[in-house]
């Protein structure tokens, strides 16, 4: 991918994962509506890149919209709401699977659930049945079969703001009938690693390596003053991604910039997509922040994966 975002590891720096030095990325005001644009999905798409975007607007209501771009950086998100069956929409993933794109969302059915969708061109989309009863979020597709299945991560919850969270692995035949669930990781201990030891979340679609698949996930930590949401990176199985094979102990990004530390929920650094190169390994990923604008994070797939490893607390 070579129009893939990118700027280069700031001079002097270690860090495994480096911050875009223009973020936000998305302001929350991109649309005349928006209150704020946060916990999105992109995916390469034709000469640029496409993706759907959760865009709460200013009476409070969570929508997904389309956006186009032609660098990954400035985006044309357009101002109509998908129309999808549900009362609310929010915090979507997207990935290319065989021929066609598939949406996930959270979905509002009687409770947050996990919405479904596909499309070929960002115009037309089709909506599926809801993957799962309420209550569930962070629905996450793998970016092929695996077994002959189609997989995805989710997280069970409850109807308010969980104070709970494991990631659990759950596959279909036709991305209509979800079975054979599995668990994958939990929360970990406080004394073990505390930004991940309340609940935790799939973030980006999982980028499969020779050492696995490697995923971003969220997590978080109840603070005296509130939640804080870090994100970090595990090994799964390729064959059983429900079998973890490393965990990092400490987070990549946690909240320490402004527009990650002040907004309408403070303290919050959420992954939803990372565009990545094979050829060069690179990988940037956009994330939301204090659920209101959209940060961009880069780094490199060796370097995450040996880290990774290095740091697991398995």
């Amino acid at each position: 991918m070579t129009n893939l975002p990118w700027e280069e590891r700031p001079s002097g720096s270690h860090e495994v994962m480096w911050r875009y030095s223009a973020n936000p990325v998305i302001p929350r005001n991109l649309l005349p509506d928006s209150n704020s644009i946060f916990n999105s999905a992109v995916v390469p798409f034709r000469d640029g890149f496409a993706g759907v975007f959760r865009c709460d607007d200013t009476n409070r209501r969570m929508a997904l919209h389309v956006g186009f771009s032609k660098d990954g950086i400035t985006w044309n998100i357009k101002p109509e709401k998908l129309q999808l069956e549900g009362d609310y929409a929010y915090d979507p993933r997207v990935t290319f699977i065989e021929d066609r794109y598939w949406v996930t969302w959270c979905n509002g059915y009687h409770g947050p659930t996990i919405g479904i969708a596909w499309t070929t061109d960002f115009e037309t989309f089709h909506q599926m049945e809801n993957a799962f009863l309420p209550y569930n979020r962070n629905g996450v597709l793998f970016p092929r079969k695996i077994g002959g299945k189609f997989a995805m991560l989710s997280r069970p919850s409850d109807t308010g703001h969980t104070a709970f969270g494991d990631i659990f692995y759950s596959e279909t035949p036709d991305m209509e009938f979800w079975g054979h669930h599995r668990h994958v990781m939990a929360p970990a201990p406080f004394e073990v690693s505390a930004w991940q030891c309340m609940k935790i979340g799939a973030g980006p679609v999982p980028i499969e390596t020779p050492e696995g698949w490697l995923l971003f996930y969220h997590g978080v930590l109840r603070s005296c003053n509130g939640y804080v949401y870090s994100f970090g990176s595990a090994l799964l199985d390729l064959d059983r991604p429900w079998e973890v094979l490393a965990r990092s102990g400490p987070y990549l990004i946690s909240p320490q910039q402004p527009y990650e530390c002040m907004g309408d929920v403070p303290n919050v650094c959420f992954p939803c997509a990372a565009l990545h190169d094979p050829a060069t390994g690179r990988v940037a990923v956009y994330y939301g922040c204090a659920d209101t604008v959209t940060g961009l994070a880069f780094g490199y797939i060796p370097e995450i994966v040996e880290w990774t490893k290095k740091t697991s607390i398995l």
